[in-house]
């Protein structure tokens, strides 16, 4: 286990060095000067030249990206260019807010999958399994810079039983977690779908019947936990999928969180802020999948990871 957790380790330090230093040369390299939208249009070379040199954009690129990786191995991200307020600071001020949002998402997915997906394996070649993997189908094809308009032209245009953006009221949450979580919950359904009907044939679920269970218990206590390590795998590796939806859903809802700071950074050539996101976002995706391979060896005795 501790070689495990120790390459596991150096994985991910191996990946946010290049997540960081990728990052930094495309922002780089985009078109576009920070300082002028700084200043704006207007402003004299002279006080352009001032502020290039106070923020230390005149130096060589590969003396930036050097100074850049010696603050963030000292947990020190930088100052945003455009409000002087610490990266750290600024991320930490919005991730509850992405958190809340990607936990609420995360929870529609697993309510209507799990469901869904034991329903539609019950009920193989039924009307219900075909309503279900049709649902899966919309979910999957329905984008959600599509998918947020739509659910605010009819829940909060139309009927206005729910807020159209922000954060100022919990209702706001339930129109972005549906939008973030549907697409997430049509790709679990179907593999809930796919591993459930490769253990209901087993014989332990025809000796759990010749017990006397009912079918729920059947399907809750045995079928569903021994399904449960493909899900856990999707559940991971979506993780990334979750994150980037995440980016999308609060532009179209202005949820103040990461994928809103990221989006606005980019827009005003913020260096350092886009730089602290993507490293956030990366670190997270890195550490949820280090995580699902630990989670196996706790359902799973059978996987075990030697020294």
């Amino acid at each position: 286990m501790f070689t495990f957790l120790l390459s596991r380790l150096l994985s991910v330090l191996i990946v946010l060095f290049g997540v960081s230093t990728l990052v930094f040369l495309l922002i780089h390299i985009v078109p576009g000067d920070p300082i002028q939208a700084m200043l704006g249009e207007n402003a004299t070379a002279t006080d352009q030249t001032a502020l290039r040199i106070a923020l230390g954009l005149d130096q060589p690129l590969w003396q930036q990206w050097g100074h850049y990786l010696t603050n963030m191995l000292q947990g020190h991200l930088g100052y945003s260019l455009y409000s002087k307020e610490p990266v750290l600071d600024l991320l930490l001020n919005r991730i509850p807010a992405t958190a809340l949002l990607a936990g609420a998402g995360l929870a529609v997915a697993v309510a209507l999958a799990i469901p869904l997906g034991s329903l539609a394996a019950v009920r193989r070649d039924t009307v219900w399994d075909y309503g279900a993997m049709t649902f899966a189908m919309l979910g999957v094809s329905i984008p959600n810079f599509l998918m947020g308009p739509l659910l605010i032209l009819c829940f909060s245009l139309w009927l206005g039983w729910l807020p159209v953006s922000g954060s100022d009221s919990a209702t706001a949450l339930i129109l972005p977690a549906i939008t973030l979580g549907t697409a997430l919950a049509a790709i679990l359904s179907r593999m809930v779908r796919s591993t459930l009907l490769d253990v209901l044939h087993e014989d332990y679920i025809r000796t759990a019947y010749a017990k006397g269970l009912n079918p729920r218990q059947v399907i809750w206590r045995h079928a569903l936990r021994n399904a449960a390590l493909p899900i856990i795998t999707i559940l991971g590796l979506q993780l990334g999928t979750l994150l980037a939806g995440a980016v999308i859903t609060e532009m179209v809802f202005s949820w103040p969180g990461l994928g809103q700071l990221t989006i606005e950074a980019i827009k005003r050539r913020d260096y350092p802020v886009v730089q602290g996101c993507v490293l956030l976002i990366s670190f997270t995706y890195v550490v949820v999948n280090a995580g699902t391979d630990l989670v196996y060896a706790w359902l799973d005795p059978r996987v075990h990871y030697h020294d």
